[in-house]
């Protein structure tokens, strides 16, 4: 992802993923403010994005494609309270980016189980290469 508005585009999802609950969590909050960060988003303009609509621009790399994928899912397990609403939406997101759905489910059922729902990058990647074979 080299583009600022790619990086907008991918931190704009973001926002409007975590709002799918119906509220913002305050570390829900911190979490993109730290994606924010990590893509290089100076904070005021991190902050004027929760007043944009923006088209998304369609994620090319799968590898970037399952990276956005954790993250939201990172997002969703944030602040501690999974909503039905949630998992809906990560389901259709995934199906959009054009992931394999048995994939995700796996991948969102591993991190139900692991602690902080936080999962091994490799062990991530394995489980999407899997359904490749």
């Amino acid at each position: 992802m080299n583009t600022f508005e790619e990086k907008r585009s991918l931190v704009l999802e973001m926002i409007a993923f975590s709002t799918v609950d119906g509220h913002l969590h305050k570390r829900e909050y911190e979490f993109l403010a730290i994606v924010a960060n990590e893509l290089g988003f100076e904070m005021n303009v991190f902050k004027d994005l929760f007043h944009q609509e923006l088209p998304q621009i369609p994620i090319k790399s799968e590898f970037l494609r399952i990276q956005q994928f954790y993250r939201l899912a990172l997002l969703m397990y944030s602040d501690g309270v999974l909503h039905q609403k949630e998992s809906i939406a990560i389901q259709q997101i995934s199906l959009e980016m054009g992931l394999n759905p048995v994939a995700t489910k796996r991948i969102l059922k591993l991190m139900n189980e692991a602690p902080n729902a936080i999962i091994d990058g490799e062990v991530l990647l394995n489980v999407f290469q899997e359904q490749h074979n």
